[in-house]
């Protein structure tokens, strides 16, 4: 396929696309994938789109953003060969969402978009979609921990929310308590409620529970090699330390990272 200088960027990859699914001159694999198989590489692409923003690499952005919006494209052409909707259609329908929800921008509303003016408008189009419930439109497959403060913050505008942050805290104890005393059998509710209590917690004090445990995540990662390499260093093997050793390498990197 010859490129035409002319043609705009975004209808070469709808032609490329159209191409690779081809019944009879495309791709194999290409020809072979269907939403569900393709779903898993969406949510790929958008979490290596993250990754490059938290690296501020704007070169690798670039690249992961052009892999994410050939997810889209791909999702939008096999939606157009069975007949549902087209990719202009998915353009149209977010142009229309976004303008919806910027009434102070696009119509005649004054004032500026909080984010409950923001959810007040969201609630309205769930409303409108038919919604029955304060749960409705939050996806099953976000990761847990967002999907968690989501619900959370659902049951918070319709007034199911501790009045204040001793009710989780005291949530937690009691929580912590049933999971030491769970059965082998009952340990998997018993844990997934402490986590949520937990979540419900750090929302309180306004931070972002996913950021936050990725965050500890790196942190913990990070300190855990600088043991390794100061065992090394050492001449230790460090899976062969006791705790107590490996446990003095841990305070002198964290000693270290306060000096630093």
């Amino acid at each position: 396929m010859a490129q035409n200088p002319e043609t705009p960027p975004i209808d070469r990859l709808l032609a490329i696309m159209a191409r690779l699914r081809d019944p009879e001159h495309g791709c194999e694999w290409d020809l072979a994938q269907s939403f569900e198989t393709i779903a898993p590489y969406t949510i790929e692409e958008a979490y290596e789109v993250s990754d490059a923003i938290e690296r501020c690499d704007m070169d690798e952005l670039r690249s992961e953003l052009g892999d994410l919006l050939l997810q889209v494209v791909f999702h939008a052409r096999m939606a157009e060969e069975a007949g549902h909707f087209t990719f202009d259609d998915v353009a149209t329908a977010i142009s229309d969402k976004m303008q919806t929800r910027h009434p102070h921008i696009f119509g005649d509303q004054d004032g500026v978009m909080d984010s409950k003016r923001w959810e007040d408008l969201k609630a309205a189009e769930r409303e409108q979609s038919g919604s029955t419930s304060a749960m409705d439109g939050v996806a099953s497959a976000l990761p847990a921990l967002l999907r968690s403060e989501k619900l959370q913050k659902r049951a918070a505008r319709v007034g199911f929310e501790w009045h204040d942050i001793k009710g989780p805290t005291d949530k937690l104890l009691e929580e912590l308590q049933e999971l030491n005393e769970a059965s082998d059998e009952e340990k998997l509710l018993e844990a997934g409620d402490v986590l949520f209590v937990a979540v419900n917690i750090i929302r309180r004090y306004g931070v972002d529970a996913e950021q936050a445990l990725k965050a500890s995540n790196a942190k913990f990662e990070r300190r855990f090699r600088a043991m390794e390499a100061l065992a090394t260093a050492d001449g230790h093997q460090f899976d062969r330390l006791s705790l107590d050793q490996q446990e003095s390498y841990w305070q002198r990197v964290k000693q270290a990272e306060k000096q630093s």
